[in-house]
């Protein structure tokens, strides 16, 4: 898979890392560290010093109960982040925004990959803008499970059914579209319109997932699934996020979405080395 100006072997055994950059007030772990260009400049430099693949940069936090903004207050705060990046990095940059507006905007100041926690069927995007918007860019693109009106699932079975079946829905819209198979990558959304216990099946789902032939990306880092296992706060579950992780690894997830690189990135290495 081309990012950016890199290719990455999805067929190899290293796991690719993805460092969380929120350049937001509230956002659920990080909010309110990197709002102003110089400390994302420097958080961007550290996470690549680290081991980081890819920047994941947010504009709008999409924690529980998180309050939507704008478009336009979404785009004023990430663009001069991503210019600031582009220009001082040669790292690929992913957006993390599910507005199709947004993702216009970041992807004409050199975004190189939209990561959608709606995974293109966004209920105000009746007319799958965000898919055509990507599809002209010829960019990748992380479609990731989520849904306004979920029924919480009374079994596993009927729990892995549903995802599959909306991920296949989603990866139709995709397609339907003209985003190329090659720029697709799934996630099982982990967090979001789950309840506990799906979210701890959303790791072995990850083998399912990978049966529809994309490769997969696995969000958990610090997230309150860790918090409901083990009651520590969200600046205490880093250990948490890398059991998760190998987990992850090893039912076949390929890229990971971290705050702490270096220690997944570690962490993984050795998972790399004894999976693959």
């Amino acid at each position: 898979m081309k990012i950016g100006k890199k290719f990455f072997d999805l067929d190899s055994d290293r796991s690719l890392i993805m460092g969380i950059l929120n350049v937001t007030p509230d956002s659920f772990s990080d909010g309110g560290k990197y709002l102003d260009v110089d400390s994302a400049l420097f958080q961007t430099e550290k996470m690549i010093r680290d081991g980081a693949d890819i920047i994941d940069v947010g504009g709008e936090s999409t924690r529980p109960g998180y309050t939507k903004i704008s478009c336009w207050d979404e785009i004023a705060r990430i663009n001069p982040v991503i210019k600031a990046i582009k220009e001082r990095f040669d790292v690929p940059v992913s957006v993390d925004t599910y507005k199709w507006e947004v993702a216009e905007a970041v992807i004409e100041s050199g975004a190189d990959m939209i990561n959608d926690i709606w995974g293109l069927d966004y209920y105000e995007d009746t007319e799958h803008r965000m898919a055509q918007v990507v599809a002209a860019a010829e960019i990748p693109v992380c479609i990731m499970h989520n849904k306004a009106d979920r029924i919480i699932s009374m079994d596993r079975f009927s729990f892995e059914r549903e995802i599959i079946e909306d991920m296949e829905k989603r990866i139709k819209i995709a397609t339907d579209n003209g985003i190329y198979d090659w720029n697709i990558i799934l996630d099982p959304g982990v967090g979001f319109a789950k309840n506990f216990e799906e979210n701890m099946w959303c790791i072995s789902l990850i083998s399912q997932l990978k049966k529809l032939g994309y490769p997969v990306l696995l969000g958990i880092s610090n997230k309150s699934l860790m918090g409901n296992i083990t009651g520590l706060e969200v600046d205490q579950r880093k250990e948490g996020t890398i059991a998760l992780n190998v987990l992850g690894r090893e039912f076949g997830g390929k890229i990971f979405r971290v705050h702490d690189v270096l220690a997944n990135k570690r962490a993984l290495a050795v998972a790399d080395s004894i999976c693959g």
